[in-house]
């Protein structure tokens, strides 16, 4: 009889664990808009996603903020910057030198996808150095995603992303820099 409590307490226990992806402060649901931003001073450094085939081919969704390093000040500027239109690759960098302070999302059912838009904010005159980008998150399509910022004084300024027609599902590239210490006249992309 208790060889039989324990079987069913694990059973319970793997069913669980296949379902921890909704305890994890997903910003929406599937086939959901949303729009999320950092508190003021603060910017996104990690993502994460859960892609589901029989919701609408979607992803949940869910960001990290940091505050950004006291040397940089306070962001003077912040707006959405521009807009990807669904089934399309898609490139963005923050313009004016921006770092990524939010995002948003609207889902299209016509075409299993989103739309996207970065909330950028402006840091002085700061330019970015060292850029990169990071590899395909996820590696494969329709898996679960994240990056976290690789190491502390890089910061998200954009990011590439591909869109499979066939398996509805998309692949980012994010693109990280560091920032400089001092101020620069000139606009760096």
């Amino acid at each position: 009889m208790n060889l039989a409590l324990v079987l069913l307490a694990l059973l319970a226990s793997v069913a669980a664990q296949s379902h921890d992806h909704y305890d994890m402060g997903w910003v929406n649901g599937y086939r959901q808009g949303f729009n999320f931003q950092c508190p003021h001073g603060e910017v996104i450094v990690a993502i994460r996603s859960y892609f589901s085939e029989t919701d609408g081919s979607d992803r949940l969704w869910s960001f990290e903020c940091q505050p950004t390093p006291e040397g940089l000040g306070e962001p003077s500027d912040c707006w959405w910057d521009d807009i990807n239109r669904t089934g399309m690759e898609w490139t963005s960098t923050c313009t004016r030198n921006g770092l990524v302070a939010g995002v948003q999302s609207k889902y299209f059912e016509s075409t299993l996808d989103r739309e996207w838009q970065f909330y950028c904010c402006y840091y002085k005159r700061r330019c970015p150095y060292s850029c990169m980008k990071t590899t395909d998150i996820p590696e494969y399509y329709r898996e679960e995603g994240e990056m976290v910022v690789p190491s502390y004084g890089y910061f998200i300024r954009g990011a590439q992303t591909t869109f499979s027609g066939v398996l509805r599902d998309r692949q980012w590239k994010y693109i990280l820099c560091r920032m400089t210490d001092f101020d620069c006249d000139f606009e760096n992309l």
